[in-house]
């Protein structure tokens, strides 16, 4: 969940922000809006047939049709590099008869040269294309090097302000190798969270092409990016969105993060985008055409966002979801990802916030007010995750961080989305050894009331949590001869985490480099969305590149054998040794652990009897009685099989 107090220290005062596009397909392409009901106005002159919201190009290139929806204002015009950025008579846009939409057609362009633009509104006000695919920062883009973003066309200083949208006809194209991809199920679904800027030093998709090869090696067969679309600044982890349609500079440029994806594609690993559309910051272009200065939030008329949010961890300006502007606004900008980028899945940060349902903003009332079930907040969902399935039915992931009652995730699951299911806590009471809290048995889908067994992304670390490790080292428990402060020692709890973790059926999720036992803290408030050390480094000590091992013999089982997608299982994780039976008509398996800190003796029952082999380390065990006394040392701990499973 998204700490609320790390997005106040981010939001920005109000910054005249730009883009523009060559304009994506929206959902009726028309430009209007459904169910809008804003007054005819007199002389208004009708859009072309064909234009599109944002860019459309025409003529070869040569001309563009220009389109904004911006409801009761009384003027617009264009200003850019065709112009001299000087707004004339001739560049004064025509608005629709119904009053919603600006437009403009403009000749004698080339093709091949980048135009730089903004519109005009009022007389006053310049702001960006919202529909445009790549923006120009004043501030922020001579920050970024030539090797992350070849040849970027430079800012028009000295003749306007603030951001500024570009426009191209004749783009570099980029030629699919993979144009099909057939996505993992999701009962084998193991999904790698990585923040870009704190994975590779570069922050390009170049190089994280380049880790790919460890990744695969790793196993998983999803890469969870968090936001990519241009959000305010540089240095952020994505949460303070601007642009929708613009993927962000600092990461690279369209095209590598379509060879990124393709990549990716290659090799069986399928791409989820973390998008944000609770929210959005001072820099939107939508933001800004309907603001009240003075009361330093939305205008009560403004088509998208609420006047005041509506829930206790909103930040920023947030989206009303029953709008029919953003509505439309929000199709428009799934359908652009899923179809431009081949896009695999959504992560929607904020699920929880697409609520109309005034829970206040602060105190526990709100907050446990906001989580209980709401039926509007259902129908929302509902509304776009059928649109998601018309554009793409094929295994689409739809992933919610939502954290809601029960009752609405499992609904929510049963048409085919799959709630964040966060264990950190409990996860990591357990890994450092103290018996309060430690029961992790909420990874389990039917601790949630939950039917369908593979609609529940399991995790114990996140973007959003500490990390096990640190904590291991920082706070660990410790008995005479054991203490889990202890590097070896935290790691080998690392170990015994992750097995229970990506032994339990259904979806997983790892944090990037919780594999080698990253142990770097998220920091404080102030401290948590910034840059963090990337040590690679870790890959080259044994004892992390053994928790990396074990870490990829675990996914690759899970992914090859039909056991750990099984439905008929029990589990005891409330207790000293913590155990999982798995039973399939290929294999039976037992996972046993003992997170105490002392040796414990318990009675496990078995799945089956017999030979069970621990697939780990190659050790037996001949179980002649189900109910067996077993002795673990600390930290002990098996995944035994009766059969022999493929790696």
């Amino acid at each position: 969940m998204i700490i609320k107090n790390v997005y106040f220290l981010l939001v920005a005062f109000l910054v005249i922000g730009s883009t523009s596009c060559k304009k994506p397909s929206s959902g009726d392409n028309s430009g209007n809006v459904p169910g809008d009901t804003t007054k005819v106005v007199a002389g208004g002159k009708a859009l072309p047939a064909g234009a599109v919201d944002g860019v459309t190009y025409i003529n070869s290139g040569k001309s563009v049709i220009l389109n904004l929806y911006a409801p009761s204002k009384t003027s617009v015009s264009v200003i850019g590099d065709f112009n001299s950025w000087t707004a004339g008579a001739k560049y004064a846009m025509n608005h629709t008869p119904d009053g919603k939409n600006w437009w403009i057609q403009i000749d004698n362009l080339d093709p091949n040269t980048e135009y730089a633009y903004q519109y005009l509104i009022d007389g006053s006000l310049k702001v960006a294309d919202p529909y445009t695919q790549k923006v120009l920062d004043p501030d922020n883009d001579k920050y970024i090097s030539a090797e992350t973003y070849p040849g970027l066309k430079a800012y028009p200083t000295g003749k306007t302000t603030g951001n500024v949208s570009v426009l191209l006809a004749n783009e570099p194209t980029y030629s699919w190798k993979v144009p099909t991809f057939t996505r993992p199920e999701k009962k084998n679904l193991v999904i790698y969270e990585l923040l870009v800027r704190d994975f590779v030093a570069k922050h390009n998709y170049q190089t994280l092409k380049d880790t790919l090869n460890y990744l695969s090696n790793l196993g998983v067969n999803a890469i969870e990016l968090m936001p990519i679309n241009e959000f305010e600044g540089n240095e952020s982890w994505g949460y303070n969105p601007s642009f929708y349609f613009a993927p962000d500079k600092y990461y690279g440029t369209k095209n590598a993060l379509k060879a990124f994806i393709d990549e990716c594609h290659a090799r069986g690993i399928a791409v989820i985008q973390d998008i944000v559309l609770n929210h959005s910051f001072g820099q939107s272009p939508m933001v800004q055409m309907y603001f009240n200065t003075a009361a330093g939030k939305p205008a009560s008329n403004n088509p998208w966002y609420n006047v005041d949010p509506t829930h206790p961890y909103n930040v920023g300006y947030q989206f009303n979801h029953e709008s029919a502007a953003t509505k439309y606004f929000v199709k428009n900008v799934l359908k652009f990802w899923m179809q431009e980028y081949k896009i695999d899945g959504f992560r929607f940060d904020l699920s929880k916030g697409f609520t109309q349902v005034n829970y206040g903003t602060s105190g526990d009332a709100a907050v446990a007010a906001w989580s209980q079930y709401d039926a509007s907040r259902v129908a929302i969902w509902k509304d776009y995750n059928n649109y998601i399935k018309s554009i793409d039915n094929n295994n689409f992931y739809v992933i919610l961080e939502h954290f809601a009652a029960n009752q609405e995730e499992k609904e929510l699951a049963g048409e085919g989305m799959i709630p964040w299911n966060n264990l950190n806590y409990n996860a990591n009471q357990a890994t450092m050894g103290y018996n309060t809290d430690w029961n992790f048995q909420g990874i389990f889908y039917d601790q949630h009331t939950f039917t369908l067994p593979y609609q529940l992304v399991g995790y114990f670390e996140s973007h959003d949590e500490e990390r096990l490790m640190f904590k291991n080292e920082a706070y660990g428990n410790a008995a005479a001869t054991y203490n889990i402060k202890d590097i070896p020692t935290g790691l080998k709890r690392e170990e015994m985490a992750a097995t229970f973790l990506l032994s339990v059926p259904g979806p997983k999720m790892i944090w990037q480099f919780g594999e080698l036992g990253y142990d770097q803290t998220i920091g404080t408030d102030n401290e948590r969305t910034a840059d963090k050390p990337i040590l690679w480094n870790y890959n080259t000590d044994p004892q992390r590149r053994h928790l990396y091992s074990i870490y990829s013999q675990l996914i690759n089982m899970r992914k090859k054998n039909a056991v750990f997608a099984s439905t008929n299982y029990t589990y005891d994780l409330s207790s000293y040794i913590k155990t999982i039976q798995l039973k399939d008509a290929s294999a039976n398996v037992e996972v046993m652990g003992n997170f105490d800190v002392v040796p414990q003796t318990a009675n496990v029952t078995f799945p089956g009897t017999g030979i069970f082999t621990d697939v780990l380390t190659g050790a037996t065990i001949n179980i002649t009685s189900l109910a067996t006394s077993v002795t673990l040392a600390p930290g002990e701990y098996h995944l035994y099989s009766s059969a022999t499973l493929a790696h």
